[in-house]
């Protein structure tokens, strides 16, 4: 369905620290470019029609204050928005309250970087036990989805997506993911030593062990 190691070298982890009104938080910030136009870009991350063909069926109001629901995942409220290069909302799910933040910038014409900043509180248990992978091995596999719409215009195959989860080349890229998330982790000062246990743990988790997210 594609290229594991292109699609793990195309794609730009980091993790940092952030001081909010309600305390302090980590960051989580993936990004890649696509080699599609700003506004085509735009459109795909903001279209409630466009978003299923390669995210999750979505309902809602998508605007300024609106609010929206992934089928089985999370919702939240539109906080900010700022056409064709920003916009920022909760992101609730199982009890808790996090944010996203989309940024998009134009590289040329043709060429636009799509970076997605998911922001959570430091006492978050999701974060002790498994580290920045938990939800960044589910960003990951999101910006596959991504880049195959861009590519094709296509609506991706969600039965097609599963066959490919399970499969080892799935399984490769989602490891490959997590151990990423932890040299990312790493990279922000974490122990190394924990780093590699809570990627450890996030790789069983999305390969058959359960879903951390």
């Amino acid at each position: 369905m594609i290229d594991v190691d292109h699609q793990i070298n195309a794609v730009t982890r980091q993790v940092g620290n952030v001081v909010l009104e309600s305390g302090e938080a980590r960051t989580v910030t993936i990004s890649q470019t696509y080699d599609s136009d700003i506004d085509d870009v735009w459109d795909a991350c903001t279209n409630i029609e466009r978003i299923p063909r390669w995210f999750l069926p979505i309902t809602g109001d998508l605007r300024l204050g609106g609010h929206y629901q992934l089928e089985g995942n999370a919702g939240g409220a539109i906080e900010n928005c700022d056409p064709p290069h920003f916009f920022s909302a909760t992101w609730e799910y199982g009890g808790g309250v996090s944010w996203i933040e989309v940024r998009l910038t134009a590289e040329s014409a043709s060429r636009t970087r799509f970076e997605l900043q998911h922001i959570a509180h430091v006492d978050d248990d999701q974060w002790a036990q498994f580290g920045p992978g938990a939800v960044g091995v589910g960003w990951d596999l999101a910006f596959i989805g991504l880049s195959l719409h861009l590519q094709s215009g296509a609506t991706v195959d969600p039965d097609e997506v599963a066959a490919w989860t399970a499969s080892d080349d799935g399984k490769r890229f989602m490891t490959e993911s997590s151990e990423a998330w932890g040299d990312a982790n790493i990279a922000n000062g974490a122990d190394a030593s924990e780093a590699d246990a809570q990627a450890r743990r996030t790789t069983t988790a999305y390969t058959g062990g359960g879903d951390p997210a």
